[in-house]
């Protein structure tokens, strides 16, 4: 693995001192940037972007030129892995991710084959070892997936939803048949991020989008156990050094204790949980990743560099801090407005680290 020339990213997941706050963006290569449309029309379709990993890898830098992030986030969707478990992926305009052949039988659990990465899902192994090759050690690559109990909500929906009645119906009639579905895909996204670790990612962080629509006990049961599981399968301990992981639960403010003991190095926040709260609760445990509300970047540029301020300031002095949104930026934001947030950031955070 190429050495880093920027390593500030990896440094505050870990917890070690760092000159300045790091900064990315969740979906920080979307829509909002004209360079990405230009490449998504040449694509033709969203998922020939995610399976092209020449286009992937175009993308995945393209934020970087503008921008003076810290770290790049693989090009992908969270739904490769039941796509590539069979249930045929395709998006509808305006409407979102659909699935020819969403779960709904005991049949459909028992017959699911966890996939082997680097056959079904090669092409992201291989954007993966072409955006590293192409990075050159500049900052490091951030691999992930969703979470297990994020996955399935999808695959028994057969797409997104609003009440998740389905899947919430598996969970309540038949929590038997949710565990065998959730273990499956636990030791499916493990070998994912391990694959991905072994392409060459420096990074991996867990998206469990909908952890916030269960009660705190179903959260426990049907989420963060499976994330558990997915990190006591990691192979983290590279000779390189530490890949470190981040655990993102959307909702999942009321958790964070929770979420600490897993061993994840870092949670990430949504905009609702005050960080300076969320540090003092997990203490030195762990990393804080955010949050500023990601609808704050319609504000003037002004606007938006008094709020990253009030983050940092909320966060306080000490390393352990990545600047991040609470979600991810929305597709009609303007470049400018995203520009203003990460040089506030390079401006305000050092004076919490002197």
């Amino acid at each position: 693995m190429t050495s880093l020339q920027n390593d500030c990213f990896i440094r505050a997941l870990l917890r070690q001192p760092t000159e300045r706050t790091p900064v990315w963006m969740m979906r920080q290569a979307g829509r909002y940037l004209p360079e990405y449309r230009r490449v998504r029309e040449q694509a033709g379709s969203f998922m020939n972007l995610c399976t092209n990993p020449e286009l992937a890898c175009e993308v995945t830098l393209q934020p970087l030129e503008r921008y003076r992030l810290d770290a790049a986030i693989l090009f992908s969707d969270i739904l490769t892995i039941p796509d590539a478990m069979g249930l045929g992926l395709h998006f509808v305009e305006a409407e979102g991710p659909r699935f020819s052949h969403p779960i709904r039988t005991e049949a459909d659990v028992h017959t699911l084959i966890v996939p082997e990465p680097e056959a079904s899902l090669r092409y992201v192994t291989d954007a993966v070892r072409l955006i590293q090759r192409e990075l050159q050690g500049k900052v490091p690559l951030i691999g992930f997936s969703g979470s297990p109990w994020t996955l399935a909500t999808y695959m028994v929906e057969g797409g997104s939803s609003k009440d998740f009645r389905k899947v919430k119906t598996m969970l309540y009639d038949r929590p038997d048949l949710l565990h065998e579905l959730l273990g499956k895909l636990s030791d499916a996204v493990a070998a994912y991020l391990n694959a991905q670790i072994a392409a060459g990612v420096n990074a991996v962080m867990l998206f469990d989008t909908w952890g916030g629509s269960l009660t705190t006990g179903q959260y426990q049961e049907f989420s963060l156990r499976y994330a558990q599981r997915i990190l006591d399968q990691l192979h983290v301990n590279q000779p390189t050094g530490i890949i470190p992981s981040i655990l993102f639960t959307k909702g999942g403010g009321l958790w964070l204790e929770s979420m600490a003991e897993t061993g994840y190095n870092a949670l990430g926040l949504d905009w609702q949980t005050p960080i300076g709260d969320a540090r003092r609760r997990v203490g030195n445990h762990v990393a804080l990743q955010g949050n500023l509300d990601p609808v704050a970047l319609y504000a003037s540029p002004a606007t938006i560099r008094d709020e990253v301020h009030r983050i940092l300031t909320d966060f306080g002095h000490g390393t352990g801090h990545v600047f991040n949104l609470g979600h991810g930026v929305h597709p009609d934001i303007q470049p400018e407005h995203v520009g203003a947030m990460i040089e506030a950031v390079h401006e305000f955070s050092p004076r919490f680290h002197a």
